[in-house]
């Protein structure tokens, strides 16, 4: 058999193979025709790549305890309503009115809404770190940690060797983390913690080698100090999110920290994530512990539901959340967003949007961190300025903040990109906030970074090269992918 036939018997194999092999699981059209391109353009290589990044989650195994944590929370939102009392506030006006948004959460994602929160925005990794630190170092009965990044570096050591005398005191530390998002840091970085008397594992309990299901990862940053005390937003733990590393420079991010009954529903995503993973030492997912759920006395002014998505479930509930956000508007919707490559039904609401006359922008990074989803991020800002949404390149560093700001009313916090893979690849968790203060302040945020922000047209992209025009529209095609 001569080279040339074999090479054609070996492409038609490739062929019938990629084909059962792509519509054998269900996926959506953008998907099927992104994989198929990869797999018939890279014969053999394309399999490989498909091997790790392209089959799907076994749902039916993805958690070991199945759990309605969020349903039996109600009992205890009831009991501290009662504790705090029924007056009405601001905010409650605001989610009044946005009913229909806070009942699809509750359907789709058992999103009890958590009313009177206290809520802090952390903008600065280095506050954010001195406030998290302070709240573990006064912690008495547990800290929970998820993060897609713990890396093995000066922040990380020192969260490491903070958590190691928490737990030699007696103090429940239980730490879950990203394999590939923590590349570097190996299971010895834990040893001391787990010689503590602590716990240490990696989500789904994965090796970022080895693992034939890469494409899926924990996107999620999840801190619960006592039960009381929780955090979420888009920082990780590592010295670049500090403004350590040259490359990126300054690091704008938006995290939340959180008190009230809202600390619950991040409790709750902790523990069906940890019983997921750990193979003993579970958590009880099949009741509500104490020590876990305290009731405390915090009256805040923030109604918030605390909502989680990942490729266990087809819903993708916080993409349906951008979109009803967007749906409400009337007068402004001011994203910032590191990665944009939004799937058509966002492309929809974003163009409807503007429309109806709604002053649309949408921040994003002025540096690369990823080249082929940075080029898919160009391509499709340049998309959305032809159709008068306002794009701003932000020049101070790296913008790696994930939020959503709705008119003066509501906003979107979280770990979430407006993006394909934090819409069905990751597992994410965001923070949808109903209330008029927290909606200024973010606004008043995006506003002091568009100060230091480039806008760019239409026609200056439409002046861009060839050859990155093209780099642009390539990595579109992948987009489904990325």
């Amino acid at each position: 058999m001569t080279l040339t036939l074999l090479g054609e018997v070996i492409y038609a194999i490739n062929v019938i193979l990629a084909i059962i092999i792509i519509f054998r699981q269900r996926r959506d059209i953008a998907a099927i025709w992104a994989w198929l391109l990869v797999l018939l353009f890279l014969p053999v290589v394309g399999f490989l790549i498909y091997a790790f990044l392209g089959r799907q989650l076994p749902k039916g195994k993805l958690f070991k305890v199945k759990s309605d944590v969020q349903l039996q929370l109600d009992e205890l939102l009831v009991r501290q309503r009662a504790q705090f009392g029924n007056e009405d506030l601001p905010a409650d006006l605001v989610s009044n009115s946005v009913q229909s948004l806070v009942k699809m959460f509750v359907t789709a994602n058992h999103a009890f809404l958590a009313r009177k929160n206290r809520v802090r925005i952390l903008t600065d990794g280095k506050k954010l770190f001195h406030e998290m630190i302070e709240d573990m170092e006064r912690a008495q009965s547990s800290i929970h940690i998820e993060f897609y990044t713990f890396y093995n570096d000066q922040i990380g050591q020192k969260i490491r060797d903070l958590l190691v005398r928490k737990a030699q005191a007696g103090v429940e530390v239980r730490v879950l983390y990203d394999p590939f998002g923590s590349l570097g840091t190996y299971r010895s970085f834990f040893k001391p913690l787990l010689a503590a008397g602590g716990h240490a594992e990696a989500f789904l309990a994965r090796s970022a080698i080895f693992d034939f299901r890469l494409n899926f990862r924990d996107h999620r940053k999840i801190v619960v100090v006592d039960g009381k005390v929780g955090y979420v937003g888009g920082f990780n733990v590592g010295n670049q999110y500090l403004g350590r590393k040259e490359k990126f420079g300054y690091w704008r991010d938006t995290h939340l920290r959180v008190t009230g009954s809202a600390v619950f529903g991040l409790q709750g995503r902790f523990i069906l994530d940890w019983n997921a993973t750990a193979k003993s030492g579970l958590l009880p997912a099949d009741r509500i512990e104490p020590q876990y759920f305290p009731i405390t006395r915090v009256k805040g002014d923030t109604n918030m539901q605390i909502v989680s998505s990942g490729p266990d479930s087809e819903l993708q509930q916080i993409k349906m959340g951008y979109i009803k956000l967007i749906q409400t508007a009337k007068q402004r919707v001011w994203i910032q967003t590191p990665y944009l490559i939004p799937d058509d039904s966002v492309m929809d609401a974003l163009r409807i949007a503007v429309m109806s006359g709604v002053d649309v922008r949408i921040m994003i990074p002025n540096m690369p961190d990823h080249p082929f989803v940075y080029r898919a991020t160009q391509y499709y800002a340049h998309e959305l300025a032809k159709i008068g949404v306002k794009i701003y390149y932000y020049e101070h560093g790296f913008m790696h903040a994930k939020t959503m700001v709705v008119d003066d009313r509501f906003a979107s916090v979280g770990s979430a990109n407006l993006d394909y893979r934090s819409f069905k690849l990751n597992f994410e968790v965001n923070a949808f906030l109903y209330d008029e203060k927290i909606a200024l302040q973010l606004a008043r945020y995006f506003e002091e970074d568009q100060r230091v922000s480039r806008l760019v047209t239409a026609e200056m992209f439409a002046q861009q090269s060839f050859v990155l025009r093209f780099k642009q529209s390539f990595s579109r095609l992948l987009s489904p992918i990325l």
